[in-house]
């Protein structure tokens, strides 16, 4: 089996790669170790705490012990499935801050600023909101990937937004658009009540083609002859082959198995190479390095009024939720539920936003569990620029193993100030006049949790990953040595060989990454086919005019 060009994974970057490259003309092969993503649990915004925790739709990783977090292992979740984390992620879609952008730029991604990758998501882009307030003008109208909200029906979503008006932030109609400082409605990937993957806004549509196949089959490695990417040695019914690349070998697999993929292939720190008795072909110290996330807690409340989601939290509720979805895709079950959010700033000096809030009107846990309280709702918050570090390494050179994940969480004694900034900016939230008819009290961390040493205990104890990882093939100039890829997205020291998922993001953007990621494969198309890439948006986002003396 041979194609012009062969991409490893089905996820949000591989798809959207696929459809550009098949569109274009290009004969395509994508190989996906993941099964079918038919079927309720996955197409169903509401069930999304069930795909994220089966073994069927994930890798089931899980970082090493966390020595900054007493041990803990943290699950690390990644989509072994069509659509890759796309099918199992929560929907929320995000592009990030100006700022991200221009941050990747000024690290070496050369034409990555923001003016550069605007006109890319205005592409991936088919926006729904249009003439119920947001910013039109800013959004793409006619790309594969529906976007649309929420429709705000629980009183407690519009509660939120309310409460952080009087709380003095500002309130953003649009958070990806002009500006993204702000109290607002949510953004998803749901289109007609149906989760709207990048398999179903891409490679669907793709496979359609002639040109675009998709084998499933375990990649092992990056086969490379005389310093060239030759084709993807694959393990399928029981049997080793190769899959040809007669023009390039596109590595999207992940943050974490991209860079296990290329160490596996020879392209790595030469030493944790040879520790693995593994031919070095490019020694690229960064691959693996850099590995940053979003981590986050909630905080719960209980609820004096009965309108929180916990209605439905019994087997008649789910039923009715199941029965309603599945006949008429509307619903509590056509939602994520995450319809409200703020981006805001943590202290006076800070620039632009660096906490996310993400609101849920029902206190639950990721993996399904309600509070055993009744009754609530709950804030999802963690900063969003944390200055610590982990990486990615080989267990050992048995394509078959998992990857050793450290992520080394809190690393950083800012983190800890951060995270109990957070904890507070929301409790203030939370007490605001909007809420007085609803808040009963605090379910965790407690009213008792107030000192920094409190805080520390309980952030210690639940802080989780947002499943957010990137960072582990970094992007920059062919001449700083911890660069993977060039801007072009080509692994540097290796011909015919690119990678271009989350991994090559220098710094992890603000909020959910599935956009941004989405966004990276449209761009990355382009460099592939040698295109000039879209005329720079000459746009100004908003920035607080007093970002220097004000919090909000």
């Amino acid at each position: 089996m041979q194609a012009d060009y062969v991409i490893v994974g089905s996820g949000s970057a591989g798809c959207a790669m696929a459809y550009r490259l098949s569109e274009a003309g290009k004969s395509v092969i994508v190989i996906e170790h993941g099964g079918t993503d038919m079927g309720p649990f996955i197409q169903m915004p509401g069930a999304l705490s069930y795909p994220m925790n089966m073994a069927r739709y994930d890798w089931g990783y899980s970082s090493q012990p966390e020595p900054h977090l007493d041990g803990r292992r943290l699950a690390a979740p990644r989509g072994k499935v069509i659509g890759g984390s796309s099918s199992i992620n929560g929907m929320v879609y995000v592009r990030g801050h100006a700022r991200d952008f221009d941050t990747w730029r000024d690290m070496g991604a050369d034409g990555w600023g923001y003016a550069d990758v605007v006109p890319y998501y205005e592409r991936l882009e088919n926006w729904h909101e249009r003439g119920h307030g947001g910013d039109p003008d800013w959004r793409g109208k006619d790309g594969p990937l529906h976007v649309t909200r929420g429709r705000m029906d629980n009183p407690l979503t519009r509660t939120f937004i309310d409460a952080g008006r009087q709380a003095g932030y500002e309130v953003t109609g649009d958070y990806n658009g002009e500006k993204q400082e702000g109290f607002g409605p949510f953004d998803m990937t749901v289109y007609r009540g149906r989760r709207w993957s990048a398999a179903n806004a891409y490679l669907r549509p793709a496979l359609k083609r002639k040109n675009c196949t998709m084998v499933n089959a375990f990649a092992r490695k990056v086969v490379i002859e005389n310093g060239r990417a030759t084709g993807v040695e694959v393990e399928r019914g029981g049997n080793v082959e190769m899959i040809g690349a007669t023009s390039e070998v596109i590595l999207a697999a992940s943050a974490f198995n991209s860079p296990k993929l290329l160490m596996l292939s020879g392209i790595g720190p030469a030493e944790h190479l040879r520790e693995h008795d593994i031919e070095v072909v490019a020694d690229r110290p960064g691959v693996g390095q850099n590995l940053q996330d979003h981590l986050e807690l909630y905080l719960q409340a209980t609820s004096k009024q009965p309108v929180s989601l916990f209605r439905y939290w019994n087997l008649l509720g789910k039923a009715y939720v199941g029965a309603r979805w599945l006949f008429t895709k509307t619903g509590p079950g056509a939602s994520n539920q995450f319809e409200s959010a703020a981006f805001i700033r943590s202290a006076a000096g800070v620039d632009y936003p660096d906490v996310q809030i993400h609101f849920l009107p029902i206190a639950v846990r990721y993996d399904g569990k309600a509070a055993a309280e009744g009754h609530g709702f709950q804030a999802h918050v963690g900063p969003m620029r944390s200055k610590s570090r982990g990486a990615v390494t080989l267990a050992s050179a048995d394509p078959k193993d998992a990857p050793n994940i450290l992520f080394n969480y809190m690393s950083h004694e800012d983190d800890w100030r951060d995270f109990r900034t957070c904890i507070r900016l929301v409790r203030e939230v939370f007490g605001q006049e909007a809420f007085a008819p609803y808040y009963g009290h605090e379910i965790q961390p407690g009213a008792d949790a107030q000192s920094d040493e409190a805080l520390n205990a309980f952030i210690k104890e639940h802080v989780e990953s947002a499943y957010h990882p990137c960072g582990t093939a970094k992007m920059g100039r062919a001449d700083d040595p911890m660069a993977v890829v060039d801007p072009e997205t080509r692994v540097i020291g290796v011909e015919g060989l690119r990678l271009a998922d989350s991994s090559i993001f220098p710094q992890v953007p603000n909020g959910n990454l599935n956009a941004p990621s989405i966004m990276v494969g449209e761009k990355a198309a382009d460099h592939v086919l040698g295109k000039t890439p879209l005329p720079p948006s000459n746009r100004e986002p908003w920035m607080h005019p007093n970002w220097q003396t004000e919090q909000r």
